[in-house]
């Protein structure tokens, strides 16, 4: 059985960081596609960063600014997501996402396995 473990979250100060980790179990994973998506209160899932196998990544440029990056290893089964300069706005439970290739995409109807999520506050 695959899982997704989501670790890292928790309440931080604006202009803070945090880094969250996303453990993948049941089967290896460094061939394939993970992603980090958000979801804010009232709001729609939101796409955050992707990541290949190789490291070749994509983000949600305008949520993210430069500020956060997705990395990997894959010895390890992990992805990581280092969140620098949070701002109130990044208030969501973030989830970890994986794909059963290495395509990479912004959809989330596109990944087939999820992780609980973990959340993440902001206070300003």
């Amino acid at each position: 059985q695959v899982q997704l473990v989501e670790s890292g979250g928790g309440l931080v100060q604006a202009g803070g960081s945090l880094r969250l980790s996303c453990a993948a179990s049941g089967r290896t994973f460094s061939r394939n596609a993970m992603g980090w998506f958000r979801q804010a209160p009232g709001k729609e899932r939101e796409f955050v960063a992707v990541i290949s196998w190789i490291g070749g990544s994509i983000y949600n440029a305008e949520a993210v600014k430069g500020r956060f990056t997705i990395s990997r290893d894959n010895a390890k089964n992990t992805v990581y997501l280092q969140m620098n300069s949070l701002k109130p706005e990044d208030t969501a439970v973030y989830s970890c996402a994986a794909r059963r290739d290495s395509q990479l995409f912004r959809d989330a109807g596109k990944y087939d396995y999820w992780g609980q999520g973990t959340q993440v506050t902001v206070s300003s």
